[in-house]
């Protein structure tokens, strides 16, 4: 595919480069949302996400919004005043989600790690877990964000969850997956998660707009449990979850008007997915994670992540090297024709930069979006005045 001209690749942790059948997807008439095609369409693609996060029976939910939305859409209707949330968070979207919990109620504690790029300490989750059950109070929700945009820091999902099902097996696993969903393993029914958050403009290949979750019939269970009325009117689960099951059963139903053309374009984007195979589309993260990550290390610049056993693959967050400043780099990326994003840490927002790997950049090496980020940061790093190490 040739870009147009002029135009700068995206390489920001999201949103991504589009894939052409998305663009075209995106371009079509102006089409009813009840229209028997588009019912269709979106049936498929509810079947199809809950193939991407490896669910039989997991209900998905895409609802128009941005990825926080999807917070909204689980937490206001899980969390009731006074229960006991516990977070993993691991940057800005990990204490995001400890506002978000509030909001409804809940009694939030918090675990960090001894430093940012780290992840919390597991004897330290243990400990939280066993001392709420022993005090006949078990947390309600214990919330992981797979991928923390704001630092790159990956948390293994899968030893979280069995941690909770040995020691709090009440407790529902919520993944916050807006960066991690199809592009990290991260296998839903396996693993015992029960809530996966995620959004349409990272991994899954299209422009923003849709919030996606898929809830576990657990999940649903503690929902149509709750004592109280649920504190929002659009993210009411009361209001989506007919709707949601009229497409999947190819019949039209009506809450509020879903983003059509956005829809579509997540069709294509699943059913791309779906073909290559998820196994597939995992390594070819790691693979195009590992090689980048080795490039910025020849380089001689430091990652936030402290160390590869907790480094995304969906993205990389570098410190600058000594001397140069954000100013000084991202401009010049930007005359090379590549567009990288600051850091947005509140701690350390001056000192670090991303890059996103996922998608197109990962999926169609062809496309050489890799090898242009490479070769533009090398030479924006030389005009900043830095002489890096080597080249891999």
């Amino acid at each position: 595919m040739s870009l147009p001209p002029n135009h700068k690749l995206c390489m920001i942790p999201g949103p991504i480069e589009f894939h052409e059948d998305v663009l075209t997807a995106m371009s079509t008439p102006a089409t009813s949302h009840i229209d028997p095609g588009f019912v269709n369409t979106f049936g498929e693609t509810l079947e199809g996400l809950r193939q991407i996060v490896e669910t039989k029976t997991g209900q998905p939910f895409v609802v128009s919004g941005s990825g926080t939305l999807s917070w909204d859409l689980v937490l206001c209707n899980v969390i009731e005043t006074g229960d006991r949330g516990l977070v993993l968070s691991t940057g800005l979207f990990g204490d995001r989600m400890v506002e978000c919990l509030e909001v409804y109620g809940a009694q939030v504690d918090t675990l960090r790690p001894d430093c940012l790029g780290n992840v919390p300490d597991e004897a330290a989750i243990r400990t939280a877990l066993q001392d709420a059950v022993q005090a006949g109070r078990p947390y309600k929700i214990l919330t992981i964000t797979h991928v923390d945009t704001s630092t790159g820091v990956l948390v293994d999902v899968q030893a979280m969850a069995r941690l909770v099902q040995q020691i709090s097996p009440s407790t529902l696993v919520a993944v916050d997956g807006v960066c991690s969903v199809a592009a990290e393993e991260l296998r839903m029914d396996a693993w015992g998660i029960d809530i996966i958050m995620t959004a349409s403009q990272k991994a899954l290949g299209c422009p923003p707009g849709l919030a996606i979750v898929v809830a576990s019939q657990r999940t649903l269970a503690a929902w149509r449990n709750r004592r109280t009325k649920v504190s929002s009117y659009y993210a009411a689960w009361s209001k989506w979850l007919p709707v949601m099951q009229a497409y999947e059963a190819r019949k039209a139903l009506y809450f509020a008007t879903p983003a059509v053309q956005l829809v579509m374009a997540l069709h294509v984007g699943v059913k791309q997915l779906l073909a290559r195979g998820m196994d597939q589309v995992f390594e070819a993260h790691k693979q195009t994670s590992d090689q980048f990550k080795n490039f910025v290390t020849s380089l001689g610049l430091a990652q936030l992540p402290v160390s590869k056993s907790v480094a995304a693959h969906s993205m990389s967050a570098m410190y600058y090297p000594e001397g140069v400043k954000a100013t000084d780099l991202l401009p010049r990326l930007g005359q090379h024709g590549i567009v990288v994003a600051g850091g947005v840490h509140p701690d350390l927002a001056p000192r670090y930069f991303r890059v996103g790997h996922m998608g197109l950049s990962a999926l169609e090496p062809e496309r050489h979006y890799m090898d242009k980020t490479q070769n533009a940061l090398r030479t924006s790093l030389v005009e900043a005045g830095f002489q890096p190490k080597s080249v891999a």
